[in-house]
């Protein structure tokens, strides 16, 4: 097996993912920029110390990253470019032995799997009943995986002993946490090629086991959750899986954010569920977007639309849309047609007074407003007004001056145009549409 990981084509593969992810530097600050170079110069070399067996994996570099609005840090581990190379060649190989036995109801990191598929099984078995929810939270599962255990399970279709080596060498490998080195016996880092596959080989013992139980079950990554009819049944569910991961796999669940769930409570993948209230749908349930997801997105739009932030109109639109699109497309299953229109409102309120706060002077603010349209003893009024700048930006005399095609002819884009553009619900194709009798 080290022999095809080693391959010249398999290599050119891995570092092609590599360098199209953009990732960080690791502790040797090489960027993705030298995988070519590196292949290049030094590929004889690399093959040979890990065909050998001596090759050394370098630390991990530690990077915080904010975890959601409650305040908190996730800890995610970087590898070098070089670790990042080799594990992605070692993914694209071993990835193809466990992929067939992997379980149809898992859907995280996988070729021809997406969230939408999850959420989407998910809405189906609750829309045909199965409204008493085991919802459970995984406790800093990353951290928590056993070494051994993982190791035994990679066996089972992995024979190649250097392979496995090299895997234990890179889950063994210390990390760099504010420039000291920190010994690593059990977890996986995040921010890894390999870490997502691990994670699925891990929790492919839990698939097997709810399955065997012949439970409806949706697993993204670590995320994943059961759908049972009844409270009773939910809660024996519950029971068996507590003591299945404490006992087997020796993880531990978070009590606080596990429990048993109805859809109008239940929260997954970033998505809510609220009643169609369509006549003759009882019992039916549609996606809507949950609230924490809405405060990250207005989150980061308002660190675009910061007025003090120094960049230009260009620029604040550029990033604008980049979040925008990547945001409605992630989220176009659920039904949020009429919040898109308000935060649309509210953003464009933003942008002009961005720009009202980028004409600083009075005299510049009089003069724009007449090149605007406005008549000169009105622009001198507003441009001499004691209103703070984000009345201004909400009053008449910028919304009918600044509008929206002017604001798209700078290459603005609402995101419900973006969403009505996307929405399955809004596209669907003519056939599957229903077909109303013409008497």
């Amino acid at each position: 097996m080290i022999e095809q990981i080693l391959t010249r084509k398999n290599l050119l593969q891995a570092m092609r993912k590599v360098q199209k992810n953009h990732g960080s530097a690791g502790v040797d600050h090489m960027p993705v920029t030298k995988l070519t170079e590196l292949l290049s110069i030094d590929k004889e070399d690399l093959t040979a110390k890990v065909r050998s067996g001596t090759y050394l994996p370098q630390p991990i570099l530690a990077v915080e990253i904010p975890k959601g609005n409650k305040g908190g840090t996730r800890l995610l581990g970087i590898p070098t470019v070089t670790d990042r190379l080799l594990q992605q060649a070692v993914l694209q190989v071993i990835m193809a032995r466990f992929e067939f036995d992997f379980s149809d109801s898992s859907y995280g990191f996988r070729p021809n799997k997406s969230l939408h598929q999850a959420v989407q099984k998910a809405k189906g078995y609750i829309n045909d009943g199965f409204q008493d929810i085991v919802d459970i939270d995984l406790k800093t599962f990353f951290d928590e995986v056993d070494h051994c255990h993982l190791l035994q399970l990679l066996y089972r279709k992995v024979k190649c002993q250097q392979t496995l080596r090299l895997i234990r060498k890179w889950l063994r490998s210390p990390i760099q946490v504010n420039g000291r080195l920190v010994k690593r016996r059990k977890g996986i880092p995040q921010g890894s090629p390999l870490s997502p596959f691990l994670a699925n080989v891990m929790l492919h013992e839990l698939d097997r086991e709810l399955e065997r139980q012949g439970c409806r079950f949706v697993r993204y990554a670590d995320d994943f959750s059961i759908y049972t009819k009844s409270k009773a049944h939910a809660r024996k569910v519950y029971d068996a899986v507590y003591m299945f991961l404490k006992n087997k796999l020796k993880l531990n669940i978070n009590r606080e954010k596990s429990g048993i769930r109805r859809p109008g409570n239940f929260k997954t993948l970033g998505f809510g569920f609220v009643p169609t209230f369509v006549k003759g749908e009882q019992g039916k349930y549609q996606l809507v977007v949950s609230e924490k997801s809405w405060a990250k997105l207005k989150q980061k739009l308002k660190a675009i639309t910061r007025k003090t932030t120094p960049m230009s109109f260009d620029e604040r639109i550029r990033k604008l849309n980049e979040v925008q699109r990547g945001w409605v497309n992630n989220y176009r299953m659920a039904n949020i047609q009429n919040k898109l229109g308000k935060l649309d409102s509210w953003l464009r309120n933003r942008l002009r007074y961005c720009i009202w706060h980028h004409w600083k002077k009075s005299e510049r603010k009089r003069k724009n407003l007449i090149r605007l349209g406005v008549e000169q003893g009105k622009a001198y009024a507003w441009s001499r007004s004691r209103m703070g700048g984000w009345a201004i930006a909400q009053s008449p005399i910028l919304g009918t001056t600044i509008t929206l095609d002017r604001l798209k002819k700078r290459g603005y884009v609402p995101m419900l145009e973006i969403y009505k553009s996307i929405s399955p619900q809004l596209n669907e194709p003519l056939l599957t549409r229903p077909v109303r009798a013409v008497v």
